[in-house]
């Protein structure tokens, strides 16, 4: 009796690991394969140096936008800043980026001025980053880990509730940052 007692909870564990798999995942962001983001460096808009790597140590959304400031732009800023918020005091460890083409025209100053806290970045085009080939970054927002990995990518206009649960779970799993 003494054996079955013993034993029992290790036959079970081999068992749920084995034959009960979990029927979905938690996540929403696709999670991608933690591969260190690209070294991106331009201007911001108020003249200073950007550098990418500068923000490492903090968690960072990261959207860019190939042209002018539309629709899809504003959505993917709005769940950025709302993401963020939701985080409540934890939002101090996250840093909101806007990518842009030093090319496109200027944005106008009302989106910008609704994003407090954004860090506004102009690329060159010929530095314009594809992001370790997940796909083209004008489409997606991204989450970039404080060792610089590219962790998660996120739909354009994505379900701002998700994407903060999946912000506050990994705040939550990791005290770097």
């Amino acid at each position: 009796m003494l054996a079955i007692v013993c034993v029992a909870p290790v036959v079970a564990s081999y068992v749920a690991y084995y034959w009960l798999k979990p029927a979905g995942r938690l996540n929403y962001g696709e999670l991608l394969e933690a591969l260190p983001a690209s070294e991106i460096a331009g201007t911001q808009v108020d003249g200073a140096p950007f550098r990418l790597s500068a923000y490492r140590g903090k968690w960072v959304l990261l959207a860019a936008d190939e042209g002018t400031c539309e629709d899809t732009c504003r959505r993917k800023l709005y769940a950025t800043r709302q993401a963020r918020t939701i985080q409540g005091r934890e939002q101090q460890r996250v840093v909101r980026v806007w990518l842009r083409r030093s090319d496109a025209p200027p944005p106008a100053a009302a989106p910008l001025s609704q994003q407090p806290g954004l860090i506004a970045a102009r690329i060159e085009p010929a530095r314009w980053p594809v992001l370790h080939g997940v796909g083209d970054t004008g489409q997606n927002i991204f989450i970039i880990d404080p060792l610089g990995n590219l962790i998660l990518r996120y739909p354009a206009d994505p379900d701002i509730k998700r994407m903060a649960k999946d912000l506050e779970r990994l705040l939550w799993a990791s005290r770097i940052g």
